[in-house]
């Protein structure tokens, strides 16, 4: 019988520790802790894919090209010539490459606004913080890129990349509330 009851304090005071490690401070200090890590993480894959030369950055987004050409012409049953095929894998790979500088800054930014989030500061100023550092790497990112033979650092590159941090911490924090009200109006219910 004691030892019962021993375990059910045991039980009762492990689910106070999980209790405050998911809710509260702990929480945020936990989830903030691992976004810094992440974004760091996610900061070394940036700058090893902006350290790949020409060849290899063509061949990586050269074969998603070919792979959204093939669909796409399955799919909508393009009968083109060569030369207009051509200029269509220009485009497509041009928009393949953008899309994922765009995407890869978006997420760095939004690691750095949960990072930032265990410092008590408005939503708007976590907002700005986050993409303010996350325009800052696009800059040393570019940077990077002059020593890279056959890259170049383009201005037009770290506009693309700062812009695309403010539309992902929007798309993030759109997404955030919507979550909140959703689960707020299950509540109700």
């Amino acid at each position: 019988m004691q030892e019962r009851r021993g375990l059910s304090i045991c039980n009762m005071e492990m689910k106070k520790v999980i209790k405050r490690i998911t809710t509260g401070e702990d929480a945020t200090r936990i989830r903030s802790n691992i976004a810094g890590v992440l974004a760091v993480l996610w900061m070394i894959v940036i700058f090893i894919l902006s350290g790949q030369n020409k060849e290899e950055s063509g061949a990586i987004s050269g074969g998603m090209r070919n792979r959204v050409l093939d669909i796409g012409g399955w799919f909508l049953h393009l009968n083109i010539d060569e030369e207009a095929l051509a200029q269509l894998a220009i485009t497509v790979e041009r928009i393949i490459r953008k899309s994922a500088h765009m995407t890869e800054f978006a997420i760095l930014a939004v690691l750095l606004y949960i990072w930032i989030g265990r410092w008590q500061l408005t939503r708007m100023r976590r907002f700005w913080i986050a993409a303010g550092l996350t325009a800052f790497y696009a800059c040393t990112d570019e940077f990077h890129q002059l020593f890279v033979p056959g890259r170049a650092g383009l201005l037009s590159d770290v506009l693309i990349d700062s812009l695309s941090a403010v539309l992902g911490l929007m798309i993030f924090l759109l997404l955030q509330k919507f979550v909140v009200w959703f689960y707020r109006r299950k509540e109700r219910k």
